[in-house]
This record gives C-alpha cells, sequence and structure tokens, in this order.
C-alpha cells in the first residue's frame, strides 16, 4: 500500500487511487471448458468406468478382508485376494439367485394383487376420482389421435417381419441382454483381483502424481485415505446388509410374500441418500394392500421401517463410522442427481462412495483441496473469516448466534471461552478486515458498517458476560470503573479491537474501559483520562492502520499526562516477522507489547498483583 504522513508525521494516509487492476485472465473459461470435457468422457466412457469404478470400490471393501486372511491365517497373498473375491462373488451371485426366484413368483402373482389394491382403493370411496382422472386421460388421448385409434399423421404400422432372420434376432437379442450383464460382472473380478494384487503398485503411481517431492507426506496421507475409505465402505456395506436383513426377516415374520426380495431392495436402496429407504418402504406396502384385506399388515409393514431406520441411522450409524459421511447435504444431492443423469441408476448408488472418495482426496491431495471445499461437510470459512464476512454484510444476529456457539463450544473444554473467542475469532477478524483496509478495497459505508455490527456483538456479549469467580479478591483500584484504559490508535479498526479487550477485562473483574483515539487529542486528554484512577493503559493497535512513529508519538503523550500508570501496546495478532512489530522491540523504552488477548489479560493480571512503585517488567 503506497503511503504518506500529514505535516506532524504522525497519521498514515492511503495514497488516492492506484487500485491495482484485477482483470481476470481466461482461466475462467479454460476450467469451463476442462470440466466440459471431463463430464463428456464420463458419459461416453460409460460402459469402461462404471467397471472400473465398481472394482475399486469392491476393493475397498475387501482389502480389509484379504489384509486379515494374510496377518491372521498366514494365507499368501494371491491366494488370499483370489479366495475373498471368490467369497464375494458366491455371496453376490447367491443373492442374486434368491432374490430372482422371489421376482418370478411375485410376477406370477401380480394380476390377482393389482386386482385387490383396486378393489380397496375402490373402498375409500377414491373410485370416482379414478374414473374421473381416466376420463380426462381418454380425452387428452383423444385430442392428440385421429379419429381412429392412431395418432394423427401416424404411419401406418410396419408389417409383421418374416423369414428366418426373425428367430435369429431373437435369440441374439436375448443373448446380448444376458451376456452384456455377465461381461461386466466378470471385468468387475477381474479389475478387482488385480487391484488388490498391485494395491502398493497403484498407491506409488498416485504418490508420483500426488507429490513426489514429499514423500513421507504423500504416503501418509495415502495410506491413512486408503484405510479410512476401506474401514467406512465396508462398515456401510455391513450396516446396509444388516438392515436388509432384518427388514427380510421382519416381513417374513409378518407373513409378507416374498420377503428376501423386500429385504434385499431395502439394503440396495440404502445407498441412495435420502430418499432410499422411502423408495424400499413403498413395494413391500403396496404388496401388503394387496393381500390382506384389513389394513393390519400395512400399519405392521410400515412400522417397521418406521423404527428400522431411524435406528440404524441415529444409533448404528455413529457407533460404525461416525455420524457423518463427510459430506455436505447439498453435496450429496448434487452428486445424486450428477452421478444418475451420466450413469444411470448404478451412477445413483454409487453416487455417495464415489463423492467420498473425492472428499477424502481433497483432505489429502494439496492439488485436489478444492474438491474437499466444494463438497465436503467442514466449514467453508474459519471462524475469523466468517466472523468478518457476517460483519461485512451487517448480519448482526447471525454474528450473536455463532459468537454464542463458539463460547458454549468453548466452555465444553478448560479455560476462558471469552478469551479463545477474541483471540481466535473476534481480533483476527477484525485483523482481516484491517488488511483489507489497507489494500484499498474497502468503502467508508463498509468501514462504518462492520464497526457498528462490533459493537452490536460486543454490547451483547456484556450484557450476558458474568464476572469470574474470585474477581472479588482483585484490588479495589483495579476494579474501580476506568482503573484499565484500553485506547484505540488511529485506524478504522482499532477502537473495536479495544472493545474487545475491555470485554475481557470486565468479564475478569478489571474496571476496564475503552476510549477512542480521538481521547488522545489535547482538547480532551487533560478531562478524559484521571491520572488518580488510571492504573494501566493498553494502546490498542491493528497492523496496518497505525505506523511505528504513530503509536510512539501517542506513548509519550500517555506518559506526559499519566507519569504513575503502566503503559501496554497490543499489537493484534502481529506475526512474528511483522515489521512493525520489530521496529517498536527496537525502539522499547520499557513498555510490554502483546500480541493477544490472553497476553494482555495475563498482563493486566501481574500488573494487578504487583506494587505500583515496580518497574521490573510483567512479562519476559
Amino acid at each position: 500500500m503506497a503511503a504518506w504522513q500529514d505535516e506532524d508525521g504522525m497519521r498514515p494516509r492511503r495514497a488516492e487511487g492506484g487500485r491495482r487492476d484485477t482483470g481476470r485472465g481466461p482461466g475462467g473459461l479454460a476450467t469451463l471448458c476442462g470440466a466440459a470435457v471431463v463430464i463428456a468422457g464420463l458419459s461416453l466412457a460409460r460402459e469402461v468406468l462404471v467397471p472400473l469404478v465398481l472394482a475399486g470400490l469392491f476393493a475397498f471393501v475387501l482389502a480389509p478382508v484379504a489384509r486379515l486372511l494374510q496377518r491372521r491365517l498366514r494365507v499368501p497373498r494371491a491366494l488370499s485376494v483370489v479366495v475373498t473375491s471368490l467369497l464375494a462373488v458366491a455371496l453376490i451371485v447367491g443373492i442374486g439367485l434368491a432374490v430372482s426366484g422371489q421376482v418370478v413368483q411375485l410376477a406370477a402373482n401380480l394380476p390377482r394383487y393389482q386386482a385387490a389394491v383396486r378393489a380397496k382403493v375402490e373402498s375409500l370411496r377414491l373410485g370416482e376420482m379414478l374414473a374421473a382422472a381416466e376420463n380426462l386421460a381418454q380425452g387428452v388421448t383423444g385430442m392428440t389421435t385421429g379419429h381412429g385409434g392412431a395418432p394423427a399423421g401416424a404411419a401406418a404400422p410396419a408389417p409383421a417381419a418374416t423369414g428366418t432372420g426373425a428367430p435369429l434376432d431373437a435369440v441374439l437379442g436375448v443373448a446380448e441382454q444376458v451376456l452384456a450383464p455377465l461381461a461386466t460382472a466378470g471385468l468387475v473380478v477381474v479389475f478387482v483381483i488385480f487391484v488388490l494384487l498391485y494395491r502398493e503398485d497403484l498407491r506409488d503411481r498416485l504418490i508420483r502424481l500426488a507429490g513426489a517431492r514429499d514423500l513421507h507426506r504423500t504416503t501418509v496421507a495415502l495410506n491413512d485415505a486408503a484405510n479410512r475409505l476401506s474401514r467406512f465402505f465396508l462398515a456401510q456395506v455391513a450396516l446396509n446388509a444388516g438392515f436388509g436383513l432384518v427388514i427380510g426377516l421382519g416381513l417374513w415374520l409378518t407373513g409378507l410374500p416374498n420377503p428376501a426380495l423386500w429385504g434385499a431392495l431395502a439394503g440396495l436402496m440404502r445407498f441412495v441418500p435420502f430418499i432410499g429407504s422411502f423408495i424400499a418402504v413403498v413395494p413391500p406396502l403396496l404388496l401388503a394392500l394387496a393381500v390382506d384385506p384389513g389394513w393390519s399388515l400395512a400399519l405392521t409393514v410400515l412400522a417397521l421401517f418406521l423404527v428400522t431406520e431411524p435406528l440404524a441411522g441415529q444409533v448404528f450409524e455413529p457407533l460404525l463410522y461416525g455420524h457423518s459421511t463427510g459430506l455436505s447435504p447439498i453435496a450429496i444431492i448434487v452428486a445424486a442427481t450428477f452421478w444418475a443423469f451420466l450413469w444411470g441408476p448404478v451412477g445413483l448408488l454409487l453416487a455417495t462412495p464415489l463423492t467420498v472418495c473425492l472428499v477424502v482426496l481433497g483432505r489429502h491431495v494439496e492439488r485436489l483441496e478444492f474438491l474437499d471445499v466444494m463438497l465436503g461437510d467442514r466449514p467453508p470459512l474459519r471462524p475469523d473469516q466468517s466472523f468478518y464476512q457476517r460483519a461485512l454484510e451487517g448480519d448482526a444476529d447471525l454474528l450473536v448466534t455463532e459468537a454464542r456457539r463458539h463460547l458454549k463450544a468453548e466452555a465444553e473444554g478448560e479455560g476462558r471461552p471469552l478469551v479463545a473467542w477474541c483471540d481466535t475469532v473476534a481480533l483476527r477478524g477484525l485483523a482481516l478486515a484491517q488488511a483489507d483496509w489497507s489494500r484499498e478495497v474497502l468503502d467508508g459505508d463498509q468501514v462504518e458498517r462492520i464497526r457498528s455490527q462490533v459493537e452490536m456483538v460486543l454490547d451483547e456479549l456484556a450484557a450476558q458476560a458474568a464476572a469470574r469467580p474470585g474477581s472479588e479478591s482483585l484490588p479495589d483500584s483495579w476494579r474501580a470503573e476506568g482503573a484499565v484504559l484500553c485506547i484505540a490508535g488511529q485506524g478504522p479498526f482499532d477502537a473495536a479491537a479495544a472493545g474487545v479487550l475491555a470485554l475481557i477485562l470486565r468479564a475478569e473483574g478489571f474496571g476496564a474501559r475503552a476510549l477512542p483515539n480521538a481521547a488522545l487529542e489535547a482538547a480532551q486528554i487533560e478531562t478524559v483520562l484521571d491520572p488518580a484512577r488510571i492504573r494501566l493503559c493498553l494502546l490498542s493497535v491493528l497492523e496496518g492502520g497505525s505506523s511505528a512513529t504513530s503509536v510512539r508519538y501517542f506513548l509519550r503523550r500517555l506518559h506526559r499526562h499519566l507519569p504513575e500508570a503502566r503503559m501496554a501496546i497490543g499489537l493484534w495478532e502481529a506475526a512474528s516477522d511483522s515489521p512493525m512489530l520489530a521496529a517498536l522491540r527496537g525502539e522499547a523504552a520499557g513498555e510490554v507489547i502483546v500480541t493477544s488477548a490472553g497476553e494482555a489479560l495475563a498482563l493486566v493480571g501481574a500488573a494487578a498483583e504487583r506494587p505500583a512503585q515496580e518497574a521490573a517488567p510483567l512479562l519476559p
């Protein structure tokens, strides 16, 4: 920031104009083009990518089992991988055969079930509504068709194919429908075996791509990510399988037909976020309405889902892999929509596992950090950034709410919650605002809005803050109003920082008072500052709003008017290599320099315990 000083050499000013050019290059367009290419590739390469993704997810699930066979049973690696894969295939095939038998049985009884459901619906006096809807549909159909049954303008139906080619075409069509899933399943099995066999080689290649310059960090990160994903996916598969088993057994006990089919559907649909269980309950509920002349069976099926799903989601999920998958709710919805659009029903089932993998990569690979920011459930802004952003928006209510939430969280641990909030949130947020003011990106209205919002928050917290137990033991001279003065520097947010510190000191029992920089002017200093009452003066400064020369000038004025009071400088959130901090320390005249609210509180507490005539430093 270019700056110049006025005639007295004390107050720095920002140079007029000269804002930096913030024009953006073509990076945004290149990013959009790259994203479009990636999405198109995912859609076009679906037949290749789906088996690879399924293999990767199955490898995450089966890796702990293969490692268990190697370490506990001393099974050779290749044999453990093959045995684990064959067991998984056998389990899936067994479930598939059982479900297919249930589907065949359901299809045979479906006409009878449909008639029973229609009779039950008509018994609810909804027949008139259904008839009206059917008449309306027929009317709409009649408007779009000619006098005959075919739509207007439609071509005449083609004659049926004759000749010897028709049976061959039918056989080829059936073979294609049967062999395509079998080929995909075979590819998945082969991919799983090779991923499990060469997982270290794949990991090393990812290390080379992610960051070969820092091998230790990258290796630890990828190993941790792989272990976490394996545990998570294995726990999720076990939980959803258990959920389907409980649902199937419960439906079997109630006497509902095809319980194995509905149990498998419930376990599978639970991989679909939010709406999976609602989808799974519809078919067995309709079947219960069809097979039971009354309503008891349907209510029993509904109650089974209403009890089992909350138990699985609120009790067993936290025990197995925590309350959250690490994804934000919006990210789950967007991911489900995106992958379902690209890959259909398979993409819907894979949406959550795939997005979890992307978030884990974003948390461990620096180049992919944007994935964690966009999809993860961690707060997108740090508390101090959120504080500054809310103040800039003028949202005092949300500022107060977040401050109370932070104080409540800090109160559960040890220490002083208010001091922790001021140090990690308020002062850092004001330092961010000061940095933006120094870069000339804040106008006068925004500066005034931030200051007013911070004052409102401090007033709200001051009204609720109670004095710390034991503050009655402080000397009366330090508890008197105005015993500790927090005087603001000349920066636009120094007064707000002084108010933050005064809030902390008052909560600790000190008679603290925050004053603006105008109190140091010659016309006010005699009337505002009372030498008989003041025990300590702390000049509150945020770096970038005042110069080291102006700070020394203000301290000289304070020393002349308050020769008996102790002096200190609060250079809030200054880094260890701060030029201003180095300049003030180089010109040290006996004042203590603190950079956090915790240090300032320790300074004032030490001063209150010492006789006023002691001149030894209070803090190193």
